[in-house]
């Protein structure tokens, strides 16, 4: 049990622990919060769920000048849904201290609105980069010029839907001596750059959360038997009925093609991932909580913040580089207490990501489906162990034999082990002439009494 008193906070940050019902830190709150605090540049790497919200927002309560009228941190998220998500959060800074000022900018609401909303510049802005930069680049309503901190949210994920740009925008006109934090899940390589134009020595922070299993989910392997993971998934489609199947693509180029052959083959299906624009994205996600697609194809950094408790299968086509992501994928399903069930389309390739999850717990069934029925294939990994024969055992008796290492010692082994072989030859020869001498015996002796 943490004692927060320790940490010297403010009254209202621990009133703020408090409605959030914290009694301890997560892991990567734990290790944040104290470098924060120091206006450490940070790089934060943990999976959704592992708490980092709170990781930027509680240092944040600490950090705030209330008697100063102006915005003193910017916080980005890519969508305005993990937005709105944030500001949720932030609404219980405000209660447990009245006089801060949190507001939410983003996309979907009138922009005239929001400007008259910024006569009173708030200590804190969550939105956006698009909206964000709209507002301070073009419109100048909002001043964020001289705010001490920056918080990006979901890096990755921002820089998969292009906003990259709109950030380095904002960041390039605040002030020199800004406090950069970035979290994500993981740092593609183009996100590199970016980080080092802006982050002064930043302290990498990497939290791996042990993966909660949901016992209501099962995991079964279906193996691609020389097909593409995009062809393959046609063969198992109807082996099941889902209410919402979510099927995930390892990149942008493997679900359109993913989504197109569904659509040839009859399968009404919504594509989701970074390549759409605010407003296909939107209108999307409201299709899929309206139940209109039973098949949604998705990419692993579209389907952040995706909750539906409809979906009750999970198609996973191959596994993801970064196997935290198979478990994002799976924990789409078997959500409010009902049962799931994840398939997971493989490869040889895709040998080592199967044995890793294993060991982190997950326990594989390893099934076909073929000729409209499942049927269960012997164990992952399982190999027929080879009889060992008479021959075999000769051979390792060559092998094993102890000899001093000389001048062209392999090649003679090499050659005692093929006399070896030619003699076993020459013995099931003989063998097979004396069975075959035997049973035309017995055939001429039952020809001579049945005459």
């Amino acid at each position: 049990m943490k004692n927060f008193e320790a940490y010297n906070f403010h009254e209202s940050t621990l009133k703020f622990l408090e409605y959030n019902g914290f009694t301890e830190f997560f892991p990567i709150q734990e290790k944040v919060i104290p470098l924060a605090l120091k206006h450490r540049d940070i790089i934060g790497i943990s999976a959704t769920g592992s708490g980092k919200t709170h990781a930027f927002l509680v240092p944040l309560m600490e950090m705030i000048d209330l008697d100063k009228p102006m915005v003193q941190a910017v916080i980005t998220a890519p969508t305005r849904e993990l937005a709105q998500q944030l500001f949720n959060a932030a609404k219980l800074m405000m209660k447990a201290e009245p006089r801060l000022i949190v507001k939410q900018i983003s996309g979907g609401s009138s922009k005239e609105r929001m400007s008259d909303s910024l006569k009173t510049q708030p200590h804190i802005i969550i939105g956006t980069p698009g909206r964000i930069k709209d507002l301070f680049l073009n419109e100048g309503t909002l001043l964020v010029q001289n705010a001490k901190v920056m918080v990006i949210d979901e890096g990755d994920m921002t820089l998969e839907y292009g906003f990259l740009n709109d950030i380095d925008a904002i960041a390039g006109r605040m002030n020199d001596d800004l406090q950069m934090m970035v979290f994500s899940a993981t740092i593609p390589n183009g996100l590199k750059p970016f980080l080092k134009k802006y982050m002064k020595n930043p302290e990498t922070v990497k939290v791996d959360e042990k993966a909660s299993y949901n016992p209501h989910i099962r995991h079964i392997l279906i193996p691609c038997k020389h097909k593409a993971p995009k062809e393959r998934i046609l063969d198992i489609l109807p082996g099941f009925q889902p209410y919402i199947c979510l099927i995930f693509a390892n990149t942008r180029e493997e679900a359109d093609e993913t989504a197109e052959i569904l659509k040839d083959n009859g399968y009404r299906t919504l594509l989701l991932h970074g390549g759409l624009s605010s407003r296909e994205r939107k209108q999307a996600l409201n299709a899929l909580n309206n139940h209109e697609y039973t098949y949604v194809v998705a990419t692993d950094i579209a389907s952040r913040g995706l909750d539906n408790d409809y979906i009750t299968h999970v198609v996973s086509l191959g596994f993801p580089s970064e196997l935290s992501f198979y478990v994002h994928r799976s924990g789409r399903t078997g959500r409010a207490g009902r049962d799931g069930v994840c398939y997971a389309l493989y490869q040889d390739s895709d040998e080592r990501s199967i044995r890793l999850l294993k060991e982190k717990g997950i326990k594989f069934e390893h099934k076909n489906f073929r000729n409209g029925e499942w049927s269960d294939l012997k164990p992952f990994g399982y190999k027929r162990v080879k009889k060992e024969t008479e021959l075999d055992k000769e051979i390792s008796k060559i092998v094993k034999k102890e000899t001093k290492v000389k001048p062209g010692y392999k090649k003679k082994r090499e050659q005692e082990i093929e006399k070896l072989k030619r003699k076993k030859k020459r013995e099931f020869i003989k063998g097979e002439i004396k069975k075959q001498q035997k049973e035309r015996a017995k055939a001429r002796q039952r020809e001579k009494y049945d005459v």
